[in-house]
């Protein structure tokens, strides 16, 4: 297991970002529905912002282009489905702000993706403060803190490893290695989040040759873990201040954000 003992301390990170037009922010949620986590990702080759907003019981998905809207949900176990896990009321009052935000979200498209890709630029440098370049205009000022990572060592073994996404549920990666120097193509470990708890779960692959890798087996286990956590469980810069972009927006933030 990965040694949080060894884990840097969390940081804390200010940017200043032109967010446009919040409408969301202005619109009420239904009551039960009133503390979702957003998340959203700017697909640049489509031009099209994908938005999920999630609940415990549920999760609602929205695309967003200069074709339309569109959206389904998926279910408590991760299914999609076309059927809203919520009553009727509370998914036309979900939808009509989860359109809203994904609308004005999607207008400062790429411009504030772009600004959020410096920022966090800017906080892998040190940098405790991003301001965009802009003309003048009403600008929001977003505080996240980052998580800070495990401290690992480099690859101490024979070789050269990278690791890659594979098919598969619960976020699943194959880590890759090569006795020499070109490119790794020998699948030693796997790593995935356990669905129940979210931990990291690491696994070797049978008939390695550990003596050739110049690692014992363990060592490997946990040397992956370590990477997994910190570049593919833990939040980052860009993850922290998408999320908060996307609160103030929306008016998650705001104590007296209008409930229905």
């Amino acid at each position: 297991m990965a040694d949080e003992t060894l884990r840097l301390p969390n940081t804390i990170f200010q940017a200043v970002f032109d967010l446009g037009e919040k409408s969301a922010a202005k619109m009420a949620l239904p009551e039960a529905l009133s503390e979702p986590e957003v998340f959203a990702e700017w697909h640049d080759d489509d031009s099209m912002v994908a938005l999920f907003v999630d609940y415990v019981d549920g999760q609602l998905h929205l695309d967003v282009s200069d074709r339309g809207v569109s959206h389904h949900f998926h279910d408590a176990t991760g299914s999609t489905t076309e059927r809203s896990p919520w009553g009727s009321r509370e998914t036309e009052g979900l939808l009509a702000w989860a359109g809203a935000l994904a609308q004005n979200y999607f207008s400062r498209m790429p411009a504030l993706m772009d600004d959020i890709a410096e920022a966090a630029a800017w906080h892998e440098a040190g940098f405790p403060l991003y301001v965009c370049e802009t003309e003048p205009t009403y600008l929001d000022l977003i505080e996240v803190e980052i998580e800070g990572e495990i401290l690992t060592l480099p690859w101490l073994g024979s070789g050269r490893v990278v690791d890659e996404h594979v098919e598969g549920d619960n976020h699943p990666i194959a880590l890759l290695w090569t006795r020499g120097s070109e490119t790794p193509d020998q699948i030693i470990a796997r790593a995935w989040l356990e669905p129940t708890t979210g931990d990291a779960v690491t696994a070797a692959e049978p008939g390695v040759d550990w003596d050739a890798v110049g690692l014992p087996k363990d060592e490997v286990l946990v040397w992956l873990e370590g990477n997994y956590v910190n570049h593919h469980v833990t939040a980052d810069a860009e993850m922290e201040l998408i999320s908060a972009i996307l609160e103030r927006m929306g008016g998650l933030d705001q104590a007296d954000h209008p409930v229905v």
